[in-house]
């Protein structure tokens, strides 16, 4: 990466990798709206670095003690011993993520620039092949810090050189060409070093972005799938629920025309017979029986309306008429015995425009919720009131059904709406589901548990007031 291609966000990245001169840059450079961990890059970088030094150590090593010389061996060893150590406890800095002397890049330069010139004074001068460390080390510091850094390393170096061509006062024209030679191809393999690892560090950082994104859109993927799958298991539930009534609806129909015919000839032989009969005792036992004949009948309608296909179409509807209704159908479950319910209806309550068997099904359901968590002499408490409208919600109705049962335990209040929870051993957990879906798709509305103790639960149902 050279000066003159960076962008914005990767000349951001080098203004903070060059105050790496003086102090150790920040944890995370901020590149394309993703952060990239500048610290982990260097760690990754350590073990090859580490390994360079290594290789070179070991090259050295071999150089002073096969090749014939009459002076400077034990200098030079002596010299790669100390470079051992350093190597030593850099490799064990990397081993646990850290950078050994971070704070002190420059001045580890500087030392590495003095290590090389003495190796090459002590072996054959500018002729030495020790002056190829210094090509070692501008690869070892492009791969770690920043090109400031690294231009900065080669300025040490040439400088290193130079005094080493004066100091050693070369004795032949081939030494100053081997000098200027060396110069040249330091200060070019310094810029193609750097060129080639600021590439390589643009595509790492960019990769890193991309995978930002990826995870963050595997994330996003995943919170869809969620709410698909929960959308598909409340559409099976509400199937479930309609296969269920439909099917209540057919055998309430079958009853009602298989008992409604036979009851309807009885009704009429007992009035013929009422009619004829002249004996005040007989014909009030069988006004009697024409009277209970009659309350058959109109259960076998109750039923018979309750279980038909629901009427999706808006009329105005009196509030407290679904709920009386509710309250007739319901009065037929057999957990009614020996339970009560009041109602405390608002005076002149408007009717509204809304759905009215979906508000009779709402209606029923709570009761029987109700009428299931309550034991006998509970009382089960319906009332209804007026909202006025505030900044959040328009004018609204308010139905509280409360009973005087059991409760709902803390954990289970957060899932008592959800399609399949149940707490009953007979439950089907469909019961609050379609509740709250009735209540919100085709109501308008919304219902809530507004509290729930060990002596009473109380929902709210509220209905927005769309005036006929």
């Amino acid at each position: 990466m050279s000066s003159t291609d960076s962008s914005h966000s990767s000349a951001k990245v080098q203004s903070n990798a060059a105050v790496g001169i003086a102090r150790a840059p920040a944890n995370a450079v901020e590149i394309s709206g993703g952060l990239i961990d500048a610290v982990g890059r260097e760690s990754q970088a350590e073990s090859i670095t580490v390994r360079i030094r290594w290789f070179g150590l070991c090259v050295g090593y071999l150089y002073v003690n096969l090749v014939q010389r009459e002076t400077g061996r034990p200098e030079l060893n002596a010299m790669l011993t100390l470079g051992a150590i350093y190597a030593l406890l850099d490799t064990l800095a990397s081993l646990k993520g850290r950078v050994l002397l971070s704070e002190y890049r420059i001045g580890i330069s500087l030392m590495e620039a003095l290590f090389i010139g003495l190796l090459c004074h002590f072996d054959d001068g500018v002729s030495s092949p020790f002056r190829f460390y210094y090509f070692l080390s501008l690869l070892v510091c492009a791969i770690r810090h920043s090109p400031t850094l690294t231009f900065a390393t080669f300025g040490l170096h040439s400088i290193s050189y130079i005094v080493l061509g004066l100091y050693a006062a070369p004795r032949q024209e081939a030494d100053i060409v081997a000098v200027i030679l060396t110069l040249v191809f330091l200060g070019w393999a310094a810029w193609a070093i750097i060129a080639l690892t600021g590439l390589l560090k643009s595509a790492a950082q960019r990769l890193t972005v991309l995978n930002t994104e990826l995870q963050s859109n595997q994330q996003l993927l995943e919170r869809r799938i969620a709410n698909r799958t929960i959308e598909l298991q409340e559409s099976q539930a509400m199937l479930v629920q309609q296969e269920k009534q439909a099917a209540f609806g057919l055998l309430a129909a079958g009853i009602a025309h298989e008992v409604g015919n036979p009851l309807a000839s009885i009704s009429s032989i007992v009035q013929m017979l009422s009619r004829k009969n002249s004996d005040e005792y007989v014909k009030e036992r069988l006004n009697l029986v024409d009277g209970q004949l009659t309350r058959i009948q109109k259960t076998l309608r109750e039923l018979t309306s309750f279980s038909r296909p629901a009427n999706q179409d808006q009329s105005t509807v009196d509030v407290h008429a679904a709920i009386n209704d509710a309250l007739n159908i319901a009065k037929y479950y057999k957990r009614w015995k020996g339970k009560t319910a009041s109602t405390a209806f608002a005076a002149e309550l408007p009717h509204i425009r809304t759905v009215y068997d979906q508000l009779v099904q709402v209606m029923l359901n709570l009761i029987l919720n109700a009428l299931d968590a309550m034991s006998e002499g509970a009382t089960m408490t319906i009332s209804t009131e007026l909202l006025p409208a505030d900044a959040d919600c328009p004018e609204r109705i308010g139905v509280r059904v409360r009973d005087e049962g059991h409760g709902i335990s803390t954990e289970a209040q957060q899932q008592i709406f959800q399609p399949y929870f149940t707490t009953k051993t007979h439950g089907t957990g469909l019961g609050l589901f379609v509740c709250r879906h009735l209540t919100r798709q085709a109501l308008g509305g919304e219902i809530e548990l507004i509290s729930s103790s060990q002596q009473g639960t109380e929902f709210l149902v509220t209905l927005p007031v769309r005036r006929p």
